[in-house]
């Protein structure tokens, strides 16, 4: 894929997906020749295609061990560390930035990842048409954009109308985890998912982190600058 196919398709995806809730800032960046080796040889095993069809996850992992949804994996570092963590678990990462995409696949290949699978795609389209009721075991969303304005904080991902739409996808007993080193932010995520009552937070307010959750560069270049990291962990219940 070229720097101008990879512009194209990003400009698509720009006008075809105007939402009132997207999952994804397109952002242009350069594709190494790694990255892009990496997109030639291991998508037809490990991409998944956009369809507008219920899928079988089952089918695409060739096993029927449990489900989590990653939405926005950036590079795809701490992606491949847990799914080496959870090698009994699958992962379905979702993200539009094209060289993240390579550069995940490209650690595929290295760490010998074989229970992820990637999409180039609006998580929410893949969401609502793509996934079946309860086919999901956990959802990881992250360190999201936070959107610093407050003009902007509509165009934040997680917002009541975003998780409405998730919570059928996940089982009863399934997990939504996410991390935000922007503590603004984290206030408005822990209001979002307790006005839930099919969800129940698994801790008094914000969860230590899980131990299969990676601490990346980012976040420890945060924790020197003296900037916090909130996790949250609600599991639903009915």
């Amino acid at each position: 894929m070229t720097d101008s196919t990879q512009n194209h398709e990003e400009n698509q995806l720009s006008t075809e997906h105007l939402r009132s809730v997207r999952s994804f800032v397109l952002r242009q960046g350069h594709m190494t020749a790694a990255q892009q080796r990496a997109i030639d040889t291991m998508w037809p095993q490990f991409g998944i295609d956009y369809q507008d069809a219920i899928i079988d996850l089952n089918q695409y992992f060739g096993r029927g061990n449990p489900k989590v949804l990653e939405i926005g994996f950036g590079m795809g570092t701490a992606t491949v560390e847990i799914a080496k963590r959870l090698p009994e678990t699958d992962f379905l990462a979702i993200d539009v930035h094209g060289p993240g995409v390579g550069n995940i696949l490209k650690l595929i290949e290295e760490k010998q990842a074989g229970n992820i699978r990637v999409m180039r795609h609006d998580a929410v389209e893949v969401v609502e048409n793509m996934l079946a009721d309860g086919a999901l075991s956990g959802i990881h969303i992250f360190f999201p954009d936070p959107w610093h304005k407050k003009r902007h904080h509509k165009r934040r991902l997680v917002q009541p109308h975003f998780v409405e739409k998730l919570l059928p996808k996940l089982a009863i007993g399934g997990y939504i985890h996410m991390a935000t080193d922007w503590e603004e932010y984290a206030v408005q995520m822990l209001e979002v998912l307790s006005g839930f009552d099919s969800l129940q937070n698994t801790a008094e307010d914000y969860a230590p982190t899980p131990d299969y959750r990676p601490e990346t560069k980012f976040e420890a270049r945060g924790k020197r600058l003296g900037h916090g990291i909130w996790d949250l962990v609600f599991k639903r219940i009915k």
